[in-house]
């Protein structure tokens, strides 16, 4: 079913717009969620969550794309699960995916300080626009939707050492290139 048809049905306050929305999204949700958590339990109650969300934000929000926008309820109610689950231990899988970049970007708290979060957001488009479509893919599959980097490797057809040195290039250029605009890492 299209998106516009299934926006129809939350609309209408349909419930067959969650079926839908499972039907369609449902196992990406799941894989975003999964690749967070590592945990398929907690997967599927963020994936819950994240249709309980879209059904109480649907009208008045009119998501174009949908896809996009249920990928975010998901990934920040993951990233959410993620810290209360982790608040006192350490979670190896998405860490590592978060201190590889720890040296572009820098804590919260230091990036409100130095340059706004809208800012920062604008600098990694512009940089990530720079980059090449496989880079860009690479990238945000890899920081975004939390693929490992066997994952990543599978889907260009290269070695996991290939995909692991790339990514380390795209961060590096990615620092270089905050540090040119003044961002201070």
């Amino acid at each position: 079913m299209e998106d516009e048809k299934i926006v129809e049905l939350f609309y209408a306050r349909s419930e067959q717009a969650i079926t839908e929305l499972s039907e369609k999204y449902g196992t990406l949700c799941r894989k975003i969620a999964g690749n967070i958590l590592g945990n398929s339990r907690d997967a599927e109650e963020c994936v819950n969550d994240a249709y309980l969300g879209a059904w109480k934000a649907i009208p008045p929000e009119n998501p174009k794309p949908l896809s996009v926008y249920l990928f975010k309820i998901v990934r920040n109610l993951s990233v959410a699960r993620y810290h209360a689950n982790t608040a006192k231990k350490r979670n190896s899988f998405y860490d590592v995916a978060l201190e590889e970049l720890e040296g572009c970007i820098s804590s919260p708290v230091t990036v409100e300080e130095e340059i706004s979060a809208r800012e920062l957001s604008r600098l990694l488009n512009l940089f990530l626009e720079r980059e090449g479509r496989e880079n860009r893919i690479m990238f945000v599959r890899r920081y975004w939707y939390s693929d490992s980097v066997l994952e990543i490797a599978g889907r260009f057809g290269i070695s996991e050492n290939n995909a692991s040195v790339r990514l380390s290039r795209i961060r590096n250029r990615l620092r270089k290139f905050l540090q040119k605009e003044g961002y201070i890492i």
